[in-house]
């Protein structure tokens, strides 16, 4: 359903609110390893979604990655779009390119429900609902 790098990014955004919640920062190399990713995919990822407002960083020997009030109010569906675009969201079932209300494939109404309740599913997870999830909950982000 989301690419590789959509998939590590959400693991990392869930996986940076649940160290950070105090004001930590996580190194790329805690991230890697609390989600089970290379060190250099993760970090191309995380500078990305830096630029993007979407996670905080700091650099030096106190640096790190962090969330704070506001970007622990992003959504699952704001790391999806930042990094896949919305095509989830709006991109026909069969992937075909002409598919619209208009034109619709054989899957097109049946599809649109299940693009519709994804984008809804994701958007009410915020950052903020995995925040305080216990220690025994956040062996899910690896594989």
């Amino acid at each position: 359903m989301f690419s590789k790098t959509c998939e590590y990014a959400i693991r990392a955004m869930i996986f940076i609110a649940q160290q950070t919640r105090n004001g930590e920062r996580v190194s790329i190399i805690e991230i890697a390893n609390g989600i089970d990713s290379p060190e250099h995919f993760i970090a191309k990822i995380l500078q990305e979604l830096s630029r993007k407002k979407i996670v905080l960083s700091l650099k030096g020997p106190t640096g790190g990655f962090y969330h704070d009030e506001a970007t622990l109010e992003h959504s699952l569906a704001d790391i999806v779009t930042a990094v896949d675009g919305n095509a989830i969201f709006t991109g026909c079932g069969l992937g075909l390119r002409e598919c619209s209300e208009t034109q619709p494939c054989p899957l097109h109404n049946k599809f649109k429900k299940i693009r519709k309740g994804t984008h809804q599913m994701l958007t009410q997870a915020k950052l903020s609902t995995f925040v305080d999830q216990p220690k025994t909950a956040r062996t899910f982000l690896k594989r």
